[in-house]
């Protein structure tokens, strides 16, 4: 027996057994009804669903259920999203309600016909509201993540900023792509045929584009060695400066001529990597030498007592003297402090004043600091005497 049969035999019966009052008495208990559901207990429902809900949620998760509450609504509005699901049901037994009535009048044909379009209505509805809920989720999923990620670096001092960010950054793109399958899913996409695809194109792009995958594969890597920070005095290959800023591309810091110099992160992982503010302390060697004729041990402790008497010298360790080498005019010797903490300007002036307090100190107790000097020597050939002239500071030369 096939529908037209049975909608045939259906319509011979609301038209020969079924009175005309018994039908307009039927159709009007059925607007009524309409209207009591859509007016009256679907928004009634509706309110004490939330109401319920809400004290569900504070039930189960406490104080962790009220603030996900207060964020999804920040997200999209509940109040919107309750009326929406409203409006929705309201409409759903609204057509049902008129259906209803086609059918007790006997419109069984029209009735067919309604519920051919719902048919292919009602699935692209629903694929449309779960779409947006999981779209929702996403979104409530990313800011949850986020927070509870700034919540944990706070409270940790072994994750930096630059750590910090990339982190956000690789989970927000988890959570895009798992929405996308998700939603991929939802329409009945072939997924795998996109991953294909997207593999072919990955390979093509990533030949394109060596050096700058390898600028950020190399990003992950500093992220997690961790070679230098934001604010470091670092010197890469045979580019010093301090760190200003660390992105997933390039490490970018500004040197000492105040010029910002920017190091793709691939050339960075290849060369080597001084950083002089990784243990808060600098040591600074510094030479000079003393005449032949000055007593090597007097001359180092008057040098050592030169240099703890430098206001940005530090006395632990303390500093330190040694002669290191025989010059060609002088005794050389290596002085050696530590000044904390390391900076450029701190450097400079320990430096400066180390120079200006020691020889001070050696004017002071007649230790001589040598020029250069050089003995010029002539043979007498008819004598085979050699004649020696000592240079005068003028006619030195190195």
């Amino acid at each position: 027996m096939t529908i037209t049969s049975v909608t045939a035999r259906l319509e011979t019966w609301l038209g020969g057994y079924v009175s005309t009052d018994a039908q307009l008495a039927v159709s009007v208990a059925i607007g009524v009804g309409t209207l009591i559901l859509i007016g009256i207990v679907i928004p009634r429902a509706a309110a004490r669903g939330r109401q319920e809900l809400g004290r569900w949620a504070r039930g189960r998760f406490g104080e962790t259920g009220s603030a996900i509450v207060a964020r999804a609504d920040g997200i999209i509005p509940l109040s919107f999203l309750s009326t929406l699901i409203v409006r929705s049901l309201q409409l759903l037994v609204g057509g049902i309600g008129v259906l209803a009535v086609f059918v007790v009048w006997g419109q069984l044909a029209i009735a067919w016909r309604i519920l051919a379009v719902a048919e292919q209505i009602v699935p692209s509805l629903g694929q449309v509201l779960l779409t947006g809920g999981v779209v929702v989720a996403a979104l409530l999923a990313n800011d949850v993540l986020r927070d509870a990620i700034q919540q944990y670096t706070a409270q940790s001092h072994h994750i930096t900023a630059h750590q910090e960010q990339i982190l956000t950054r690789v989970l927000q793109v988890a959570v895009i792509l798992a929405t996308l399958i998700a939603v991929f899913s939802i329409w009945g996409v072939d997924i795998g045929s996109l991953l294909v695809g997207a593999g072919f194109l990955g390979i093509v792009i990533g030949l394109a584009a060596r050096q700058t995958l390898g600028s950020l594969l190399a990003g992950f890597v500093l992220m997690f060695s961790r070679p230098f920070e934001i604010g470091d005095w670092v010197a890469i290959g045979d580019k010093e400066g301090i760190v200003t800023k660390i992105t997933i591309m390039n490490t970018i810091m500004r040197n000492f001529d105040g010029e910002h110099v920017v190091i793709p992160n691939d050339n960075v992982a290849n060369q080597a990597i001084t950083n002089r503010s990784r243990d808060g302390k600098l040591r600074i060697h510094l030479e000079v030498g003393i005449d032949y004729d000055d007593d090597p041990e007097h001359a180092k402790a008057v040098a050592r007592e030169a240099v703890e008497d430098v206001q940005m010298v530090e006395n632990n360790p303390k500093p330190q003297v040694f002669p290191v080498a025989f010059g060609g005019s002088a005794v050389t010797l290596d002085i050696r402090f530590w000044i904390a903490p390391p900076t450029p300007q701190r450097r400079w002036r320990a430096t400066a004043g180390v120079v200006e307090t020691v020889k001070d100190r050696f004017a002071t107790e007649s230790i001589s600091i040598p020029f250069p000097q050089r003995t010029v020597s002539s043979r007498d050939v008819s004598t085979t005497e050699t004649v020696t002239q000592p240079t005068t500071p003028e006619q030195t030369t190195e």
